[in-house]
């Protein structure tokens, strides 16, 4: 009997959990205001982006799995947004900058790779 995959599976998931979680990391020692503001939709967007995934993962559709996960690479464009303003703001080191920012880069082609293989593979 053939496995059943499930989300856990995907590693452009994972991936996006991790990204997700080095966000919050980062974002949960800002002080009040910088949480209230940028941190909320930052961390928000790259909720976003697994969670989308998730969705459209659970969905019954080739055509809404894409659908979702179009969700997901808009809300991974709105996270390198938020956080080019988190450098600029100076609320993030170069370093941190630079290391989710390349997990970010990686994230948008595995996921438009992912995106592109929905529904191309037989059962």
């Amino acid at each position: 009997m053939k496995k059943q995959l499930s989300i856990e599976d995907l590693e452009v998931y994972s991936l996006a959990n991790r990204v997700g979680q080095q966000i919050w990391e980062i974002v949960i020692n800002w002080n009040y205001f910088e949480r209230d503001t940028i941190g909320k939709q930052f961390c928000r967007s790259a909720d976003s982006i697994s969670a989308n995934i998730a969705e459209g993962f659970g969905r019954f559709s080739f055509k809404e799995n894409k659908h979702f996960c179009y969700y997901a690479r808009g809300s991974l464009i709105e996270t390198k947004n938020w956080i080019q303003k988190s450098l600029d703001r100076n609320l993030i080191d170069k370093d941190s900058f630079e290391t989710i920012n390349n997990e970010l880069e990686i994230l948008h082609k595995k996921l438009n790779a992912y995106i592109n293989s929905i529904g191309n593979f037989s059962n």
